[in-house]
């Protein structure tokens, strides 16, 4: 369930560094204002863009985990019962 919501988040995300870009295209390069204002939500999105992909990193390198500890207790129980598979 919260890799669903991290998921949505990190489009939500994406669809707002869009939106951000293409507004940046049509910005006048005299308005210091509004640009400022444009670097500072590009900055901020990008910084929730990056705390998404560890957040994902994350659960990729938890799932690693249980998949090997998956995979040691299978060939432990093989062993055991007297099957050896590599």
């Amino acid at each position: 369930m919260s890799g669903e919501k991290a998921s949505a988040a990190g489009e939500a995300l994406l669809r707002r560094m869009q939106r951000l870009l293409a507004r940046a295209t049509t910005l006048k390069g005299r308005d210091r204002k509004q640009l400022l204002a444009l670097l500072d939500d590009v900055e901020t999105t990008r910084r929730g863009l990056l705390q998404e992909c560890a957040a994902i990193e994350s659960e990729m390198r938890q799932a690693t985990v249980r998949a090997s500890a998956i995979g040691a207790y299978l060939r432990n129980s093989q062993v055991q019962r007297g099957k050896r598979h590599n």
